[in-house]
C-alpha cells in the first residue's frame, strides 16, 4: 500500500511541470503590433493635463484636469473650473474643438486657450465620473 502511494505521488510530482507549461501557452497570440512615429512637436497627454487655460482677455478659466476617449479619440477634455487647493471644484467637459492648444516655440511651452470666461464655465453643467 505504501508503494503504491509512493508511486502516486512521485507521478503527480511528475505531472506538476507538464500543467504549469500548458498554463504558459494558452490564450491566442495579439495582433502583429504596429508602429508609428513620433514627431518632437505632437502633444501629449502628460503636456496636456494640469496645462491652465485661457480666455482672450488672458484670464485662467479653468485647467485640463483629464482627456475623455471614444472611438479612439479625444472626445472631450475635462476641465477643473474654480475651487481653490482642490476645494470646491467644479469639472466641466468641453469639445476638444473649443480650446485651442498650441505650442509656444519662442518660449519653449504649450498654451491653451478658449473664448469664453470663469464664470460660463461654472454656469456648465457639472462633469461627474461615471461609478
Amino acid at each position: 500500500m505504501k508503494k503504491t502511494a509512493l508511486i502516486a505521488a512521485s507521478l503527480a510530482m511528475l505531472a506538476v511541470p507538464a500543467f504549469a507549461e500548458d498554463a504558459k501557452t494558452t490564450g491566442t497570440a495579439p495582433a502583429e503590433a504596429k508602429f508609428s512615429t513620433v514627431s518632437k512637436d505632437e502633444m501629449f497627454s502628460s503636456k496636456l493635463k494640469g496645462l491652465n487655460v485661457y480666455n482672450q482677455k488672458d484670464e485662467s478659466v479653468g485647467e485640463i484636469a483629464d482627456l475623455a476617449i471614444k472611438n479612439h479619440q479625444v472626445d472631450a477634455l475635462i476641465l477643473s473650473v474654480g475651487g481653490f487647493l482642490g476645494m470646491g471644484e467644479h469639472y466641466v467637459a468641453v469639445s476638444p474643438s473649443s480650446v485651442n492648444v498650441r505650442y509656444d516655440s519662442k518660449n519653449n511651452k504649450w498654451l491653451a486657450s478658449m473664448n469664453t470666461t470663469k464664470e460660463a464655465l461654472k454656469a456648465a453643467p457639472e462633469f461627474k465620473y461615471p461609478k
